[in-house]
């Protein structure tokens, strides 16, 4: 089953609706988006915790890293440059971080809030080889700019 992203965009809305806490907010959209969509093996967030650094936020799948600072990784390269990051083979992405060796492909969205501060990533891990696309970066956006702000 694929991501059907309009049904998706619309159930978050529904369940996030009046809700401000930054954390139940990420804990709602990592639990959607893992459900929606079966090439998505482990979705959740990396809070900015620190200057350069972040911390495992909610998620949903196996364990994730607990500390990422923003000179490693794809989770890294987005929170650093500020960029969505796409990633179709992870073992060619140099500095990458294996918090699971079964990953393959990764989307990784920088989260903002609604002045624009950064204030984590949104990281979508798959199992299979390019696993995602344009459609899913951009549809994700959407998700995350409508949940969080700018």
């Amino acid at each position: 089953m694929q991501a059907d992203y309009p049904v998706l965009a619309q159930t978050i809305a529904a369940l996030t609706q009046g809700e401000t806490d930054t954390v139940a907010l990420m804990a709602t959209v990592a639990c959607e988006v893992h459900h929606a969509d079966d090439r998505f093996d482990w979705t959740g967030f990396y809070r900015v915790v620190a200057p350069e650094v972040m911390k495992i936020g909610p998620y949903q799948g196996g364990h994730g890293c607990l500390v990422i600072p923003f000179s490693r990784g794809v989770c890294g390269a987005a929170a650093h440059t500020g960029q969505i990051q796409l990633v179709a083979d992870v073992t060619a992405f140099p500095g990458h971080i294996a918090c699971a060796t079964s990953t393959r492909s990764e989307l990784v969205l920088p989260v903002r809030d609604g002045t624009g501060r950064l204030i984590g990533v949104f990281d979508i891990d798959s199992d299979q080889p390019d696993a995602f696309t344009q459609q899913d970066a951009a549809e994700m956006d959407k998700i995350l700019v409508s949940v969080f702000g700018q």
